[in-house]
């Protein structure tokens, strides 16, 4: 093409100005096309089955969710359905922009008369939650997940993205969890494999037992856990065994880690005197204790932690 055509000091042929036409409406029907599809697949029905066992079954994929867990509010985000949120729990605070929704209470107190109010279509909640029966009576459709290992993670979001319609975004978003876990897993120095842990959950005292997911992450990063596998994924033990399991590492939010020297017997445990712990603060602590799509990079935190703990004087 010429520079005056270029310029537009011409009148281009008439073959030209067909040519281009017909291009260009081949380009606007392609992406109209890709479109259509894009929106056919989002909007076929669902048909799923929750973890009591329950069938949830919707025409399309939900538009209005509400969480009633920061594990899945988080999920929704992650899986790209964060717009879609219009009510969350009281602990969510995972992404930032969640804080702006409705707060709706939590396990034991969630606000049934805001929650229909905002005219969801579905709530998506933890098994434990006590609203579940009570918004099913009041006609509003609830799906219950229960994730306590990380094959329960997996599977979570798998479900959840087949929910919203994306059901892709699962796998994907599981492979970066597992690229994370795995890069973890390499960061362990070598001193500290075969470890023995004690993961304080709670101060009462609860801990993260072998089988749960904090202690499925703990063996993937080489480590040991005082718990046994029989007593569960989040035993609460009597502050007596942990003093005779003598831990060579314990973890805990930086509150209580504080607090553990003054308990009964506590200041005996070697762990505590010579600093082999790993205290971090609410934010982190609660990526670390929430089964969902922020686990890798919780396995990253404990591993930044290790590396510190094998640097320092001994």
């Amino acid at each position: 093409m010429s520079r005056a055509l270029r310029l537009g000091r011409v009148r281009p042929p008439s073959w030209w100005r067909c040519g281009f036409i017909h291009r260009a409406l081949a380009a606007v029907l392609l992406v109209a096309g890709l479109l259509a599809t894009a929106a056919g697949a989002r909007a076929q029905p669902v048909h799923l089955r929750d973890d009591r066992g329950a069938e949830l079954v919707l025409a399309q994929p939900p538009q209005r969710l509400v969480s009633l867990l920061p594990s899945l509010t988080e999920a929704v985000c992650a899986l790209g359905a964060c717009e879609r949120l219009v009510g969350v729990d009281r602990h969510s605070n995972w992404p930032a922009s969640v804080a702006r929704l409705p707060s709706l209470g939590g396990l034991d107190d969630a606000q049934i008369e805001r929650i229909v109010a905002l005219r969801p279509d579905v709530v998506v909640a933890g098994l434990s939650s006590r609203a579940l029966e009570r918004l099913e009576s009041l006609g509003v459709k609830v799906f219950a997940i229960e994730a306590k290992d990380h094959a329960d993670v997996r599977r979570s979001l798998g479900l959840l993205a087949t929910l919203i319609g994306r059901p892709e975004q699962g796998p994907l978003l599981w492979s970066r969890i597992e690229a994370q876990l795995q890069q973890a897993a390499g960061r362990t120095p070598a001193r500290l494999r075969g470890q023995r842990v004690y993961f304080e959950i709670d101060a009462a005292p609860y801990a993260a037992g072998t089988s749960s997911f904090i202690g499925e992450t703990l063996t993937r990063l080489g480590l040991g856990n005082i718990v046994p596998p029989p007593l569960g994924p989040f035993p609460k033990l009597n502050p007596e065994f942990i003093v005779r399991a003598r831990p060579d590492l314990i973890m805990a939010v930086q509150r209580n880690l504080a607090s553990m020297p003054a308990r009964p017997g506590w200041s005996t445990l070697a762990a505590l005197r010579s600093g082999q712990t790993c205290g971090f603060d609410a934010e982190r602590y609660d990526m670390l204790v929430r089964p969902g799509p922020r686990m890798g990079e919780a396995a990253l935190l404990v591993a930044s932690c290790l590396e510190r703990l094998d640097r320092a004087p001994r």
